[in-house]
């Protein structure tokens, strides 16, 4: 017999919120069939429209908010929402932080690992402008280029020129960047008919330095008055010390394509970290919320418990964030990275700080691993802080056959980390204390996280 949900396209039906999907959304129960909709908090009453049935599942709208949530506060606009800028900027700042560690907290309790704890989650005094990073479309409205965001799961164009979650300096450069563009009569490009000159704007700025870099992203090579489109900026921005032109010929959703020209000054901007500095080019990987950052690194170093004395290996290193904090504390520290451009910064950045017990490999971390265990090299910690899909079995693999004493694992995907933490269990390691998320990205759903894995003994 076909399943026929309890709910129908178009009704409209009153039910309280019981919780929230790890994306911010209302959950609602209908004689045990769930309903997601955006803007509802736990404990509202709602009156709500439904959108869409589908077999296990279905979606709604929010018409009435008969009862209101403690932890709602007004919202600073609904393009925030619309667009996924800002999903959980309705939410209080103490609540959102509580949400975060609750996430880990079920994914633990899903994986039967629920005796492990989590900590409270580490927060920021001020939750909004943390970015130092902007990429944003360009597209053509009314005659001009214009600045602006796509709205979640479609391809329409919403112009906005306060990003609310950026520096705020960036969005006052990008303001006169689209000035000086639109002065020039570019052409915006056109995603469907793969057509037009001006993609994406990248801003980024040094959140102690201050020096800011503009990178205009273009379909074509050639940018027409290039040079003066870039001294215009600077002369508008004089806090802009590098203008960069990408190009990206391909039709993808992908911002950046291989080729970065230098229009004006450096090629680089400098910013510090944890008293570190370091140079970011226009490719780098740079954590883009400074202040959570050098909180999560100072807990990473912390739940290594170095001495001086230890071999460390940074198995994702960058341009050599981590590895430069781990070298101020160790006797060795090797790190590796598949991306080339970032050992060449990460090479820089150790002769920048004064740093020679660092080693820098491009590669694979579990090639890199093979070969310096044959070297007999045995790491007493092996730091990860791997991309959303967390870590490969190989490297798993790898890195526990190294046999180090603890492995400190920086996540950015809770699903991933408990995965990950199962198999690091079978493997002979442990979780070590608690838990640490820290919240690297205020008004959003995502958190960071810290945890500490010792070898059983």
């Amino acid at each position: 017999m076909k399943f026929k949900p309890p709910v129908s396209k178009n009704q409209e039906l009153t039910a309280t919120v019981t919780d929230l999907t790890y994306q911010g959304m209302g959950v609602v129960k209908v004689d045990g069939y769930t309903l997601f909709c955006d803007d509802a908090l736990p404990g509202e009453e709602i009156r709500l429209h439904v959108l869409k049935v589908g077999k296990n599942y279905g979606y709604a709208k929010v018409i009435e908010r008969l009862t209101t949530s403690k932890d709602r506060v007004e919202s600073q606009g609904k393009a925030y929402s619309q667009t996924g800028i800002a999903p959980l900027q309705h939410l209080a700042y103490p609540a959102q932080l509580k949400f975060k560690q609750k996430q880990i907290q079920d994914l633990l309790k899903k994986a039967h690992l629920d005796d492990i704890e989590v900590a409270e989650t580490i927060g920021m005094k001020d939750p909004f402008h943390y970015r130092n990073k902007a990429q944003v479309p360009v597209r053509g409205t009314k005659g001009d280029l214009k600045t602006g965001f796509f709205k979640r799961g479609s391809h329409n164009f919403l112009p906005l020129e306060n990003f609310l979650i950026q520096d705020e300096r960036i969005d006052e450069i990008l303001k006169e960047v689209i000035k000086v563009l639109n002065a020039y009569e570019l052409e915006p490009y056109d995603e469907e008919r793969h057509s037009g000159m001006i993609r994406h704007l990248m801003v980024r700025i040094g959140h102690y330095s201050r020096e800011a870099m503009v990178v205009i992203v273009t379909k074509n090579g050639r940018l027409p008055h290039d040079r003066e489109i870039a001294e215009k900026i600077v002369a508008a921005c004089p806090d802009v010390v590098s203008v960069m032109q990408n190009v990206n010929r391909d039709r993808t959703n992908v911002i950046l394509g291989q080729k970065t020209k230098l229009l004006f000054g450096k090629d680089h901007i400098k910013d510090t970290l944890n008293g570190l500095e370091f140079e970011i080019s226009a490719q780098s990987f740079y954590q883009v919320n400074p202040v959570q950052t050098e909180k999560l690194y100072q807990t990473a170093i912390r739940f290594a418990n170095l001495t001086g004395e230890e071999t460390a290996i940074d198995a994702y290193c960058g341009i050599g964030t981590i590895s430069l904090s781990l070298a101020e504390k160790c006797r060795a520290v090797y790190g590796v990275e598949i991306v080339e451009a970032a050992i060449e910064d990460a090479k820089r950045n150790a002769e920048l700080n004064e740093l020679d017990n660092l080693r820098f490999e491009v590669g694979n971390a579990e090639d890199w691993m093979a070969k310096w265990k044959e070297k007999g090299i045995r790491p007493n910690v092996i730091m990860v802080d791997p991309p959303r899909k967390g870590l490969t079995e190989s490297l798993i693999e790898s890195a526990t056959g190294m046999n180090p004493d603890r492995i400190v694992y920086v996540s950015c995907n809770p699903a991933t980390l408990v995965r990950d933490i199962q198999s690091l269990m079978e493997k002979g390691y442990h979780v070590e204390g608690r838990i640490q998320p820290v919240d690297q990205f205020p008004q959003t759903e995502h958190v960071e996280t810290v945890v500490l894995m010792s070898r059983n003994i």
